[in-house]
Protein backbone atom coordinates (compact mmCIF):
# COMPACT_ATOMS: atom_id res chain seq x y z
CA UNK A 1 0.00 0.00 0.00
CA UNK A 2 1.35 3.40 -0.95
CA UNK A 3 0.92 6.86 0.55
CA UNK A 4 0.50 10.11 -1.29
CA UNK A 5 -0.98 13.59 -1.55
CA UNK A 6 -4.35 14.21 -3.20
CA UNK A 7 -3.66 16.93 -5.77
CA UNK A 8 -7.22 17.17 -7.06
CA UNK A 9 -10.56 15.46 -6.55
CA UNK A 10 -13.69 15.72 -8.67
CA UNK A 11 -16.16 13.60 -10.61
CA UNK A 12 -15.90 10.71 -8.14
CA UNK A 13 -12.13 10.37 -8.59
CA UNK A 14 -9.10 11.71 -6.78
CA UNK A 15 -5.58 12.02 -8.15
CA UNK A 16 -2.80 10.97 -5.77
CA UNK A 17 0.85 12.01 -6.08
CA UNK A 18 3.21 9.58 -4.31
CA UNK A 19 6.37 11.46 -5.30
CA UNK A 20 6.95 9.35 -8.41
CA UNK A 21 3.71 9.58 -10.37
CA UNK A 22 0.08 10.66 -10.12
CA UNK A 23 -2.47 7.86 -9.89
CA UNK A 24 -6.17 8.27 -10.58
CA UNK A 25 -8.06 6.58 -7.75
CA UNK A 26 -11.59 5.74 -6.77
CA UNK A 27 -12.66 5.73 -3.11
CA UNK A 28 -13.28 2.64 -1.01
CA UNK A 29 -17.03 2.44 -0.29
CA UNK A 30 -16.59 3.35 3.37
CA UNK A 31 -14.90 6.63 2.41
CA UNK A 32 -17.58 7.47 -0.14
CA UNK A 33 -20.19 7.01 2.59
CA UNK A 34 -18.30 9.01 5.23
CA UNK A 35 -17.65 12.11 3.15
CA UNK A 36 -15.33 13.84 0.75
CA UNK A 37 -11.68 13.29 0.06
CA UNK A 38 -10.36 16.68 -0.97
CA UNK A 39 -7.22 18.27 -2.37
CA UNK A 40 -4.46 18.34 0.23
CA UNK A 41 -5.50 15.12 1.95
CA UNK A 42 -2.76 12.61 2.62
CA UNK A 43 -4.03 9.12 1.88
CA UNK A 44 -3.12 5.46 1.73
CA UNK A 45 -4.00 3.79 -1.56
CA UNK A 46 -3.67 0.40 -3.20
CA UNK A 47 -3.46 -0.82 -6.79
CA UNK A 48 -5.91 -3.52 -7.87
CA UNK A 49 -5.08 -6.44 -10.14
CA UNK A 50 -6.70 -4.45 -12.92
CA UNK A 51 -4.20 -1.64 -12.30
CA UNK A 52 -6.71 0.79 -10.83
CA UNK A 53 -5.95 2.93 -7.79
CA UNK A 54 -8.20 2.77 -4.72
CA UNK A 55 -7.96 5.12 -1.74
CA UNK A 56 -8.15 2.95 1.38
CA UNK A 57 -7.71 5.51 4.16
CA UNK A 58 -7.33 9.24 4.81
CA UNK A 59 -4.59 10.24 7.25
CA UNK A 60 -5.45 12.74 10.03
CA UNK A 61 -5.66 16.34 8.83
CA UNK A 62 -3.53 19.06 10.41
CA UNK A 63 -5.82 21.82 9.11
CA UNK A 64 -8.96 22.26 7.07
CA UNK A 65 -10.07 25.27 5.07
CA UNK A 66 -13.59 25.66 3.68
CA UNK A 67 -14.32 27.72 0.56
CA UNK A 68 -12.06 26.71 -1.02
CA UNK A 69 -11.99 23.17 0.40
CA UNK A 70 -8.34 22.27 1.00
CA UNK A 71 -6.81 20.05 3.69
CA UNK A 72 -3.42 20.25 5.44
CA UNK A 73 -2.77 23.82 4.38
CA UNK A 74 0.12 25.81 5.78
CA UNK A 75 -1.02 29.22 4.54
CA UNK A 76 -3.61 31.08 2.49
CA UNK A 77 -2.55 33.78 0.04
CA UNK A 78 -5.43 36.25 -0.23
CA UNK A 79 -5.04 37.79 -3.68
CA UNK A 80 -6.45 41.28 -4.20
CA UNK A 81 -6.09 43.64 -7.18
CA UNK A 82 -5.39 47.38 -7.00
CA UNK A 83 -8.48 47.63 -9.17
CA UNK A 84 -10.07 45.82 -12.10
CA UNK A 85 -11.73 44.42 -9.98
CA UNK A 86 -11.61 46.87 -7.09
CA UNK A 87 -10.80 45.51 -3.60
CA UNK A 88 -13.81 44.46 -1.54
CA UNK A 89 -12.72 44.92 2.07
CA UNK A 90 -15.67 43.01 3.48
CA UNK A 91 -14.58 39.98 1.46
CA UNK A 92 -10.93 40.39 2.46
CA UNK A 93 -11.91 40.50 6.13
CA UNK A 94 -14.15 37.44 5.70
CA UNK A 95 -11.23 35.50 4.26
CA UNK A 96 -8.98 36.68 7.09
CA UNK A 97 -11.56 35.58 9.69
CA UNK A 98 -11.88 32.22 7.92
CA UNK A 99 -8.10 31.70 7.90
CA UNK A 100 -7.76 32.73 11.55
CA UNK A 101 -10.59 30.39 12.58
CA UNK A 102 -9.02 27.56 10.56
CA UNK A 103 -5.60 28.26 12.12
CA UNK A 104 -4.09 28.67 8.66
CA UNK A 105 -1.59 31.52 8.36
CA UNK A 106 -2.84 34.29 6.00
CA UNK A 107 -0.87 36.63 3.77
CA UNK A 108 -2.28 39.35 1.51
CA UNK A 109 -0.97 39.60 -2.06
CA UNK A 110 -1.81 42.86 -3.84
CA UNK A 111 -1.60 42.06 -7.54
CA UNK A 112 -1.86 44.17 -10.72
CA UNK A 113 0.55 46.81 -9.39
CA UNK A 114 1.42 47.58 -13.01
CA UNK A 115 -1.97 49.24 -13.47
CA UNK A 116 -2.32 52.98 -12.84
CA UNK A 117 -4.15 53.55 -9.57
CA UNK A 118 -5.55 56.78 -8.21
CA UNK A 119 -7.45 55.21 -5.34
CA UNK A 120 -6.53 55.66 -1.70
CA UNK A 121 -4.17 52.81 -0.73
CA UNK A 122 -3.85 53.64 2.97
CA UNK A 123 -5.79 50.45 3.67
CA UNK A 124 -2.58 48.54 2.98
CA UNK A 125 -1.07 50.08 6.11
CA UNK A 126 -4.13 49.00 8.12
CA UNK A 127 -3.52 45.34 7.37
CA UNK A 128 0.21 45.70 7.87
CA UNK A 129 -0.35 47.31 11.28
CA UNK A 130 -2.67 44.43 12.21
CA UNK A 131 0.24 42.05 11.64
CA UNK A 132 -0.55 40.72 8.17
CA UNK A 133 2.25 40.55 5.62
CA UNK A 134 1.34 42.36 2.40
CA UNK A 135 3.13 41.35 -0.83
CA UNK A 136 3.05 43.58 -3.92
CA UNK A 137 3.08 41.77 -7.26
CA UNK A 138 2.38 42.12 -10.94
CA UNK A 139 1.79 38.92 -12.86
CA UNK A 140 2.09 40.93 -16.08
CA UNK A 141 5.34 42.76 -15.32
CA UNK A 142 6.81 40.01 -13.14
CA UNK A 143 7.52 42.29 -10.20
CA UNK A 144 7.36 40.74 -6.72
CA UNK A 145 7.26 37.18 -8.07
CA UNK A 146 10.59 36.19 -6.48
CA UNK A 147 9.43 37.50 -3.09
CA UNK A 148 6.15 35.59 -3.48
CA UNK A 149 8.03 32.38 -4.36
CA UNK A 150 10.16 32.77 -1.22
CA UNK A 151 7.14 32.81 1.13
CA UNK A 152 5.71 29.73 -0.60
CA UNK A 153 8.87 27.63 -0.29
CA UNK A 154 8.41 24.29 1.46
CA UNK A 155 4.71 24.85 2.20
CA UNK A 156 1.24 23.95 0.94
CA UNK A 157 -0.50 27.22 0.05
CA UNK A 158 -3.78 28.17 -1.56
CA UNK A 159 -4.43 31.29 -3.63
CA UNK A 160 -7.91 32.60 -2.82
CA UNK A 161 -9.87 35.69 -3.77
CA UNK A 162 -12.31 37.22 -6.20
CA UNK A 163 -12.46 36.10 -9.80
CA UNK A 164 -10.30 38.26 -12.03
CA UNK A 165 -7.65 39.31 -9.47
CA UNK A 166 -4.96 37.26 -11.20
CA UNK A 167 -4.58 34.10 -9.12
CA UNK A 168 -4.00 31.81 -12.11
CA UNK A 169 -1.76 34.41 -13.78
CA UNK A 170 0.45 34.54 -10.68
CA UNK A 171 0.75 30.76 -10.61
CA UNK A 172 1.67 30.76 -14.31
CA UNK A 173 4.49 33.17 -13.43
CA UNK A 174 5.64 30.96 -10.58
CA UNK A 175 5.58 27.77 -12.67
CA UNK A 176 6.83 28.61 -16.19
CA UNK A 177 5.20 26.57 -18.93
CA UNK A 178 2.13 25.72 -16.86
CA UNK A 179 -0.25 27.93 -18.84
CA UNK A 180 -3.34 27.75 -16.62
CA UNK A 181 -6.30 29.38 -18.40
CA UNK A 182 -6.87 32.96 -17.25
CA UNK A 183 -9.93 35.17 -17.45
CA UNK A 184 -10.76 38.82 -17.87
CA UNK A 185 -12.89 41.26 -15.92
CA UNK A 186 -16.39 41.91 -17.23
CA UNK A 187 -16.69 45.55 -18.34
CA UNK A 188 -20.41 45.51 -17.53
CA UNK A 189 -20.38 43.76 -14.14
CA UNK A 190 -16.93 45.02 -13.03
CA UNK A 191 -15.97 41.61 -11.67
CA UNK A 192 -13.94 38.68 -12.86
CA UNK A 193 -15.21 35.78 -14.92
CA UNK A 194 -14.76 32.32 -13.39
CA UNK A 195 -12.07 30.25 -15.13
CA UNK A 196 -10.77 27.81 -12.49
CA UNK A 197 -13.45 25.15 -11.85
CA UNK A 198 -11.95 23.05 -9.04
CA UNK A 199 -9.12 23.12 -6.53
CA UNK A 200 -5.86 21.62 -7.79
CA UNK A 201 -2.48 21.41 -6.08
CA UNK A 202 0.42 22.30 -8.36
CA UNK A 203 4.12 21.99 -7.59
CA UNK A 204 7.23 23.84 -8.67
CA UNK A 205 9.56 21.70 -6.58
CA UNK A 206 9.24 18.55 -4.45
CA UNK A 207 8.54 20.49 -1.25
CA UNK A 208 6.30 23.33 -2.45
CA UNK A 209 2.65 23.05 -3.47
CA UNK A 210 0.30 25.79 -4.59
CA UNK A 211 -3.46 25.43 -4.95
CA UNK A 212 -5.32 27.42 -7.55
CA UNK A 213 -8.95 27.75 -6.48
CA UNK A 214 -12.16 29.00 -8.11
CA UNK A 215 -12.82 32.68 -7.50
CA UNK A 216 -15.84 33.87 -5.55
CA UNK A 217 -17.72 37.08 -4.79
CA UNK A 218 -19.32 36.01 -1.49
CA UNK A 219 -18.21 33.92 1.46
CA UNK A 220 -20.08 32.50 4.45
CA UNK A 221 -18.50 33.03 7.85
CA UNK A 222 -17.20 29.94 9.68
CA UNK A 223 -19.23 28.36 12.49
CA UNK A 224 -18.01 30.40 15.46
CA UNK A 225 -19.55 31.87 18.61
CA UNK A 226 -20.14 35.58 19.10
CA UNK A 227 -17.57 35.60 21.92
CA UNK A 228 -14.92 34.13 19.63
CA UNK A 229 -15.23 36.61 16.75
CA UNK A 230 -13.20 39.53 18.11
CA UNK A 231 -10.23 37.22 18.78
CA UNK A 232 -10.09 36.62 15.01
CA UNK A 233 -9.24 40.33 14.52
CA UNK A 234 -5.61 40.68 15.73
CA UNK A 235 -5.93 44.39 16.57
CA UNK A 236 -8.92 43.58 18.81
CA UNK A 237 -7.36 40.47 20.27
CA UNK A 238 -4.54 42.48 21.87
CA UNK A 239 -7.16 44.52 23.79
CA UNK A 240 -8.73 41.46 25.40
CA UNK A 241 -9.48 42.09 29.08
CA UNK A 242 -9.30 45.89 28.81
CA UNK A 243 -13.04 46.52 28.44
CA UNK A 244 -15.28 47.27 31.42
CA UNK A 245 -17.21 44.04 30.95
CA UNK A 246 -15.44 40.71 30.63
CA UNK A 247 -18.08 39.52 28.13
CA UNK A 248 -17.92 42.71 26.04
CA UNK A 249 -18.83 42.19 22.37
CA UNK A 250 -17.61 45.72 21.47
CA UNK A 251 -21.01 46.74 20.15
CA UNK A 252 -23.42 48.56 22.50
CA UNK A 253 -21.46 48.15 25.75
CA UNK A 254 -20.06 51.24 27.56
CA UNK A 255 -16.36 51.71 28.41
CA UNK A 256 -15.26 49.46 25.58
CA UNK A 257 -11.52 49.44 24.79
CA UNK A 258 -12.14 48.45 21.17
CA UNK A 259 -14.58 51.32 20.52
CA UNK A 260 -12.11 53.71 22.16
CA UNK A 261 -9.40 52.41 19.83
CA UNK A 262 -11.68 53.04 16.85
CA UNK A 263 -12.37 56.58 18.10
CA UNK A 264 -8.66 57.39 18.27
CA UNK A 265 -7.93 55.65 14.93
CA UNK A 266 -5.86 52.85 16.48
CA UNK A 267 -8.33 50.46 14.85
CA UNK A 268 -9.50 51.27 11.33
CA UNK A 269 -13.17 52.20 11.13
CA UNK A 270 -13.81 49.99 8.10
CA UNK A 271 -12.41 46.97 9.93
CA UNK A 272 -14.65 47.71 12.92
CA UNK A 273 -17.71 48.14 10.68
CA UNK A 274 -17.00 44.78 9.11
CA UNK A 275 -16.61 43.24 12.57
CA UNK A 276 -20.02 44.58 13.65
CA UNK A 277 -21.62 43.25 10.47
CA UNK A 278 -20.03 39.84 11.03
CA UNK A 279 -21.12 39.89 14.70
CA UNK A 280 -24.76 40.36 13.71
CA UNK A 281 -24.44 37.52 11.19
CA UNK A 282 -22.99 35.20 13.82
CA UNK A 283 -25.72 36.10 16.33
CA UNK A 284 -28.43 35.53 13.71
CA UNK A 285 -26.91 32.11 12.88
CA UNK A 286 -26.87 31.19 16.59
CA UNK A 287 -30.56 32.02 16.86
CA UNK A 288 -31.44 29.87 13.86
CA UNK A 289 -29.84 26.83 15.45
Amino acid sequence: MGEGLVVKAYGGYCFVDDGREVTRCTLRGRLRAEGMVIAGDRVRFSITQQGRGVVEDVLPRTSMLYRPNVANLDQIIIVVAFHDPAPVFNLIDRMLVLSEASEVAPRICLNKTDLPHGENTEWLDVYGAAGYQVLLTSAVAGSGIRELADVLQGLISVFAGQSGVGKSSLINRLIPGLELPTGTVSRKLKRGRHVTRHVELLTFNKETWVADAPGFSSLRLPDISREMLSDLFPEMRVLRGQCRFHSCLHDQEPNCAVKSAVADNSIAEFRYRNYIGFLHEVIAAERRY
